[in-house]
């Protein structure tokens, strides 16, 4: 059998006839799962089940969106004005996360959930990159997003090393938050040119791996190997 992988979900505002709101997920995100052999299984935002999607499933992938964490979860005293919120889906994927890391399961962040696996694990955010890290490369890339924003350096002797075998990987950029202080039992594995973030892993879960940008692109044999250690671990 397939290990299957929990993917979460985003939101939309009610709409149609019936005005009500809707799950999205985008179709790559699911096919790079199948691709690389496993089984793509979307989450609904019910915390209260959280326990039970976690007894259901071997991995889970939590995905981006254009929204950010709640700053005062990781204790920032003020909220940027670019900072949106969606305090539902937060909740549900801090819950889903959680009880994943509590099981020692695998776990993959995927831009906001790289950056949510972080908060989770006691780090901290850049809540605006602009303003926060001067000469800083695009990253909110104005070229499609199946194409290379920047390059980042893979951290020798990592996990994201061990995976995609590579001192440097041409990455898709669509961020305006990144890591800014990681959890205590957190490693960096990546950085852009400008020094910020771009993936991070726990030191004391068998997978628990967050990267800043879409490897659901699938550019590249790294971002192909990043799914294949997914399902890998969850087997």
């Amino acid at each position: 059998m397939p290990p299957i992988v929990g993917l979460t979900l985003d939101t939309a505002g009610p709409t149609g006839i019936g005005k009500v709101g809707r799950y999205l997920i985008r179709e790559n995100y699911c096919s790079a799962i199948a691709k690389a052999g496993g089984i793509p299984f979307c989450l609904p935002h019910e915390a209260n089940l959280a326990e039970a999607y976690v007894e259901r499933i071997d991995a889970l992938v939590v995905t981006g969106g254009g929204f950010d964490v709640d700053p005062r979860l990781f204790g920032a005293a003020t909220t940027h004005a670019t900072v949106t919120l969606k305090e539902e889906r937060t909740l549900f994927e801090w819950s889903v996360t959680k009880a994943m890391l509590d099981r020692d399961k695998p776990v993959l962040g995927i831009c906001g959930g790289e950056q949510l696996i972080n908060v989770v694990l006691g780090g901290t955010l850049i809540q605006h990159i602009e303003d926060e890290i001067a000469g800083h490369v695009l990253h909110e890339q104005p070229n499609p997003r199946d194409e290379p924003g920047h390059v980042v350096r893979v951290t020798p002797g990592t996990l994201l090393h061990r995976l995609t075998g590579a001192s440097e990987l041409a990455v898709n950029s669509a961020h305006h938050q990144a890591v800014k202080d990681v959890g205590p039992e957190v490693a960096v594995n990546a950085v852009a040119p400008d020094g910020v973030i771009e993936g991070i892993e726990s030191k004391t879960h068998r997978f628990c791996l967050g990267v800043q940008w879409h490897p659901e692109f699938l550019m590249h044999g790294g971002d192909s190997q990043i799914f294949a250690g997914l399902i890998a671990a969850a087997k």
